[in-house]
């Protein structure tokens, strides 16, 4: 079973977690999630245990705890449906797009064509797109 574990102290250690879980039966991994740019913790991880009725006993006996002056939220992790994740681009499309660029061209990215609103569109590159204007 994969587990969510929030609310984690920002300097707890995944060899830490295992052990807290270890206490409950077997664990598969441990997985702390860190910011790609700093290397800080999120505050949130996840615990792959392979026994059902022990993951769900060290659910049910670490919700709530208190790790290093917090108190942990542990659950089950449910995987989001597909349709539900949210795009964090801006106004145009993809990560890249959003954003105010010379010419006042507002969304849109290298790879859509450019459009956006308002002025010349700096979009676009080798397959179309570039200067279609606003409206």
């Amino acid at each position: 079973m994969n587990i969510f574990v929030g609310s984690l102290p920002f300097s707890i250690e995944e060899a830490d977690l295992r052990e807290s879980f270890e206490a409950y039966g077997a664990v598969d991994s441990v997985k702390i999630i860190s910011d790609k740019f700093t290397g800080r913790s999120k505050g949130f991880g996840f615990v792959e245990m392979p026994n059902d009725e022990e993951a769900q006993k060290a659910i049910d006996e670490l919700n709530g705890a208190t790790v290093q002056g917090r108190a942990i939220v542990v659950n089950k992790s449910e995987p989001k449906p597909e349709g539900e994740r949210r795009s964090f681009g801006g106004g145009g499309g993809g990560n890249r797009g959003g954003g105010s660029r010379p010419g006042g061209s507002y969304g849109g990215d290298r790879n859509s064509g450019g459009g956006g609103y308002g002025g010349n569109s700096r979009g676009g590159d080798n397959r179309g797109g570039g200067n279609r204007g606003g409206y």
